[in-house]
């Protein structure tokens, strides 16, 4: 079995007891809530007050890290076209000092980051966060529904098979392939603001 220093799960729809069975058989004592908003409409136990109770009577702890790691940037200067872009949400030195504070973390802890996405690749916590914790040197590991967890390379080689638009048949290697592949899969699920109503528009009575 490959050795992992971190994980990465998104919690969807699964049922409370099967989530945190998944992290128990990872080994996994700690939950880095990555969400912007630790809010869930459609599975309430997995918003932050009964999550943070049911990781409690496992003896898991939490965090909630969104405000630095999660894929909502308050500030409109991290927003291109109304697109949350990752590339400068990566440059952001909120994000790298977030970043460096949760790899020194899992040194002493089996971290295990947490979204709402069940696919890594429609997700920031692959597409942004793991990306750069893996090119710091960190390996990183996907829990699936199923059990199994991925390695963050062979999720890298799913979205290079993913990314049609890459055609160029003379690229050098796989990373020159890799970051147009995470810059165009990022501007396709990224958060997008809402527009706004255009002008004129009648309001609610």
């Amino acid at each position: 079995m490959l050795a992992f220093d971190l994980f990465s799960i998104g919690h969807s729809n699964i049922p409370a007891e099967r989530f945190l069975a998944l992290l128990r058989e990872a080994g996994v004592n700690a939950l880095a809530d990555v969400r912007s908003v630790p809010f869930s409409r459609w599975s309430p136990w997995f918003s932050v007050k009964a999550l943070v109770q049911q990781l409690a009577q496992a003896g898991i702890s939490y965090a909630l890290l969104g405000d630095t790691l999660g894929g909502r940037p308050r500030s409109e200067s991290l927003y291109r076209d109304g697109v949350a872009d990752y590339e400068a949400m990566a440059a952001a030195p909120e994000f790298r000092a977030a970043l460096s504070r949760l790899a020194a973390a899992a040194v002493r802890s089996r971290i295990c980051l947490m979204c709402a996405e069940r696919e890594p690749l429609d997700c920031h916590r692959c597409l942004l966060v793991a990306r750069h914790l893996a090119e710091s040197g960190l390996a990183v590991g996907y829990i699936l529904v199923d059990g199994t967890i991925e390695a963050h390379a062979a999720t890298e080689q799913r979205l290079l098979a993913l990314d049609d638009e890459d055609r160029d048949l003379f690229a050098a290697g796989q990373q020159d392939r890799l970051a147009p592949a995470y810059r165009r899969r990022a501007r396709a699920v990224a958060f997008r603001q809402k527009a706004p109503a255009p002008c004129g528009a009648a309001k609610d009575r």
